[in-house]
């Protein structure tokens, strides 16, 4: 069994992106690694160049900034990543620039490539997400991010990434996926407050024009933690990976999590209710066919 890693990634540096993390914490799964950099004006180039790993290689790309739909630019670097993977890779392993697992899924993660190698009826692997937000310390929870997707697929001609990179195709149709026991920690929304609206920013020039954003988003040092359901406290271990630059970068959250909580509105509370109680999300969009 082969096993091919791929991501995308430009100005990690500037925009603080954990890349080297997120690389490193798969790594151990996988015979390769392509990168796809786009055209960096920081120093993310060398920054990548320095991971001490013969299975990586770097392939240059051009971002088209004149995209602006739905965040089709990380769509098109994905597939120039996963296009460069080796023909005879079984098994592509995809993480973003934001994203880590953690060490004691690795075990998992191979055994459940190795089980559905065969199975032409599982096409991908669904993960489980656990995302951080404001701080290493609170996971949020809502119903306007996803709490699962494709980060595991077959080397199948055809196969694409979908809409704006989340997840992934087979020539259009969902694929089918087998749901296993691992998560993936997204870190993208762990900043502080003056560089998550950074981050705001910069994130929607790929699916606004400059006008709405000056309008919308305006250059401000607070944040508003809105989007999240709740804040929960994280009380478990992250990943080796990721363990020094929490040492480095961690800061005091000074924002009371419980506020998050009390401002949702009464739609927001009957349908976070329904999820605790039943564990069913109602109207949750699904961009994959899981396989029991």
């Amino acid at each position: 069994m082969k096993v091919a890693g791929f991501t995308f990634i430009r100005n990690a540096v500037v925009n603080d992106y954990p890349i080297v993390e997120a690389i490193t914490s798969i790594l151990p799964l996988c015979d390769e690694f392509i990168i796809a950099h786009g055209n960096s004006t920081d120093d993310t180039l060398q920054l990548l160049q320095a991971i001490d790993s013969p299975k990586i290689k770097i392939i240059d790309t051009v971002w088209d900034d004149s995209v602006r739909e739905g965040g089709k630019t990380f769509a098109l670097e994905t597939d120039k990543a996963f296009k460069a993977i080796s023909p005879d890779a079984d098994w592509a392993f995809y993480i973003q620039g934001d994203e880590v697992v953690h060490e004691k899924y690795h075990e998992t993660i191979k055994k459940e490539m190795q089980l559905c190698l065969a199975d032409k009826n599982i096409e991908g692997l669904l993960f489980k997400y656990l995302h951080f937000y404001g701080s290493y310390d609170y996971i949020a929870t809502s119903r306007r991010w996803y709490r699962k997707e494709i980060r595991i697929i077959k080397n199948m001609q055809g196969m694409h990434s979908y809409r704006d990179a989340q997840g992934f195709r087979f020539e259009n149709r969902k694929i089918k996926v087998k749901e296993i026991d691992a998560y993936i920690y997204h870190y993208g929304w762990v900043k502080p407050p003056h560089g998550l609206n950074h981050k705001v920013r910069n994130f929607n020039k790929f699916y606004r024009d400059d006008e709405w954003i000056e309008t919308h988003i305006p250059k401000a040092e607070s944040f508003d933690y809105g989007n999240a359901d709740e804040l929960v406290k994280f009380n478990s271990s992250h990943p080796v990976a990721i363990r020094q630059r929490i040492t480095n970068t961690n800061w005091e959250f000074s924002f009371d999590p419980t506020v998050v909580k009390k401002k949702l509105n009464f739609r927001r509370r009957l349908l976070k209710w329904i999820e605790e109680r039943t564990g069913y999300r109602p109207f949750e969009y699904k961009n994959y066919q899981k396989v029991k």
